[in-house]
């Protein structure tokens, strides 16, 4: 959520070193164009039990969402991935495998967002820092159409615990965000495409660590407010990969973000109803296993 979440000033560029933060916002990364690579390549075909190599990208976006600033991180950091029946880091999850048929899995999956510094955010000067946010819980994913033998229609539908990582860990409250999504390959081409648009939704504690200002903390500028439960954002998402050989993947993506009609567009915090990401990545396969996964 905020790399998917998140007048004023001039945004920042920070290089990140491979701590647990960067590793949860690379391991999200990494998941998901890997993901890509299996269905893009993997069609029909058994994959690698294993694989580990490296990740080198960068991502944009804003500071949290409804925020004027923006975040820029670049990332080179290892990645593992492991395809076991029932354990599983691989597709944007990592956790269990809980129930499998062909059109419908039911497993625990797994998000992360980037930090921001209240420093670099006007509107929030003062205030806590925003950690690195780290996501998981149940997640249902079902296809709903197969409209050929290249693509599909996916529906997900992720419940995430989220959790602060800055100077310990701290729970934030509860996020959902029902998700639809086309995804295909390009017959004879190396590239992987896929669209997807969903929306997401916050308890009144998630909300509040995004919009409220409590009464200590309120200026002028900044009187106090309570955030209250509901939509965060509606969010349109592009995503392509495509190999480069063997071992070797590039993937990029866009996303528009929408915060109209936001259960807290009346929060001081709350500066603008339209926001954009992009990232641009690269992945590197330095082994695999010869066992195959199911």
């Amino acid at each position: 959520m905020p790399a998917r979440l998140h007048p004023l000033t001039r945004p920042t560029f920070k290089h990140s070193i491979p701590d647990l933060r960067g590793l949860a916002i690379a391991l999200l990364a990494c998941t998901a164009a890997l993901g890509a690579h299996a269905q893009s390549e993997g069609e029909g075909k058994s994959l690698p039990l294993w694989e580990m190599g490296v990740f080198a990208g960068g991502v944009s976006t804003p500071a949290y969402p409804a925020s004027v600033e923006r975040n820029n991180r670049g990332l080179v950091l290892p990645v593992l991935v492991y395809r076991g029946e029932i354990f599983r880091a691989e597709r944007g999850n990592v956790g269990a495998r809980l129930v499998h048929t062909e059109d419908t899995e039911f497993d625990i999956g797994f998000a992360a967002s980037l930090p921001a510094s209240s420093n670099d955010i006007a509107a929030r000067q003062g205030m806590p820092d925003l950690g690195t946010l780290v996501e998981f819980g149940p997640r249902l994913k079902t296809v709903l159409a197969r409209p050929n033998a290249y693509s599909l229609v996916r529906f997900e539908l992720p419940v995430r615990s989220v959790i602060e990582v800055q100077g310990g860990l701290r729970s934030q409250g509860l996020a959902v965000e029902p998700e639809l999504t086309w995804a295909t390959r390009v017959p004879g081409t190396a590239w992987g495409l896929s669209t997807s648009a969903s929306l997401i939704f916050g308890d009144d504690r998630l909300n509040r660590y995004f919009y409220g200002v409590p009464a200590d903390l309120a200026t002028a500028d900044r009187p106090a407010y309570e955030a209250k439960a509901g939509l965060i954002a509606s969010r349109l998402t592009l995503m392509a990969s495509r190999s480069l050989g063997p071992d070797v993947r590039v993937f990029g993506f866009m996303r528009a973000e929408s915060y109209a009609g936001s259960a807290n567009a009346g929060s001081p915090l709350y500066l603008r109803s339209t926001g954009t990401s992009a990232g641009l990545g690269l992945n590197w396969t330095l082994g695999r296993s010869e066992a195959r996964a199911r």
